[in-house]
């Protein structure tokens, strides 16, 4: 966001003059003025959230897409993070199944939809290619969009059953879709109306699975990356499997296909994939670490209070709320073990 230029500083103040004038200056202001830029930003909670709070993520549960390079023979490569269980396995499962057959490389980014999806892998306009998917694929069931959650102790947290029980932390402030909450790093829509479910969203970055009318649920070989406005429209009825860590731009910023669909017309604008894999497949100098804020932590509380209460120095009218996809899970790369 583009803010006001400062204000020229007198052009014949001698440095002695201007010093003082500055110390006197700031001895008079009152308090609040001094400090008015010393009010917590969500920044400055990340900046200040204790190792603690923060959580690795498992190289296991990384899929990482290597692109052809771009202008200039720069890399593109792109970061996902898998859903952990009990969420969307089925997908994820058959996703893991196809990085470990190499499936995707020598596929393509195909179609590119301006505010909506880029999408990969051997689209339908490819269907002459017969390449053949690996033994092993699941069929997934409509019934796996959403997952179970447990209630909890009388007076704590529902739980949501992932490698370890993890509490449900509701998102307090209004979502226009759903009632909202995050679990393990994730952002959900909950159920309010009587059952116990709980479902990934589609927020900017977020990885679905592509696929044909119901009752098709899609086998995760084509796979989309969301590059404009959440679609919430989209959650409960396509699998959400995962999310861009990092390289989103490399999709983001592709040319837009003008063809049907948004596929590329011209077969030269497709992006060729060189290889798709595990992160723990990569070799250790080349695997990419990373870490998140735990949704159940004194920081993440903060900084979700902040993200829909601006108060420091550059805003004027906090909004007093935030849907839940403008308040993502802090991710951040750090050093490989």
């Amino acid at each position: 966001m583009t803010r006001p230029a400062p204000a020229p500083a007198p052009a014949a103040a001698p440095l002695a003059v201007a010093l003082a004038l500055a110390a006197i200056l700031a001895a008079a202001a009152p308090a609040g003025a001094q400090q008015a830029d010393e009010r917590p930003t969500p920044a400055s909670v990340l900046a200040a959230a204790p190792a603690s709070d923060w959580r690795a993520i498992d190289p296991a549960d990384l899929l990482v897409m290597e692109l052809a390079p771009g202008a200039g023979g720069a890399g593109r490569r792109i970061a996902i993070q898998l859903l952990p269980p009990p969420f969307s396995q089925g997908w994820v499962e058959n996703i893991r199944t196809l990085a470990r057959a190499h499936w995707w490389d020598g596929t393509s980014v195909y179609r590119v939809v301006d505010n909506w999806v880029a999408q990969w892998g051997a689209g339908e306009d490819e269907q002459g290619r017969a390449l053949p998917l690996p033994a092993g694929l699941r069929v997934v069931p409509e019934s796996e969009y959403v997952a179970a959650v447990q209630p909890g102790p009388q007076n704590g947290r529902d739980l949501v059953l992932t490698p370890r029980p993890e509490p449900v932390v509701v998102n307090r402030f209004l979502d226009a879709y759903a009632l909202t909450g995050f679990v393990a790093g994730w952002p959900v829509g909950l159920d309010d109306e009587g059952g116990r479910t709980a479902w990934p969203v589609h927020c900017y970055g977020s990885v679905g699975v592509a696929r044909d009318l119901s009752p098709d649920t899609g086998t995760g070989a084509e796979l989309y990356a969301v590059i404009g406005h959440a679609p919430r429209q989209l959650d409960r009825n396509i699998a959400v499997v995962g999310r861009v860590i990092e390289g989103i731009e490399h999709l983001a910023t592709l040319p837009r296909g003008t063809g049907e669909a948004g596929v590329y017309a011209d077969p030269a604008q497709r992006v060729p994939i060189v290889s798709v894999r595990l992160g723990n497949e990569l070799p250790a100098t080349e695997r990419p670490a990373f870490e998140y804020l735990a949704t159940d932590s004194d920081s993440f509380a903060r900084y979700l209070q902040l993200r829909a209460n601006r108060s420091d120095s550059f805003y004027i009218a906090p909004a007093g709320g935030v849907d839940l996809c403008n308040a993502p899970v802090p991710v951040r790369r750090v050093a490989a073990g």
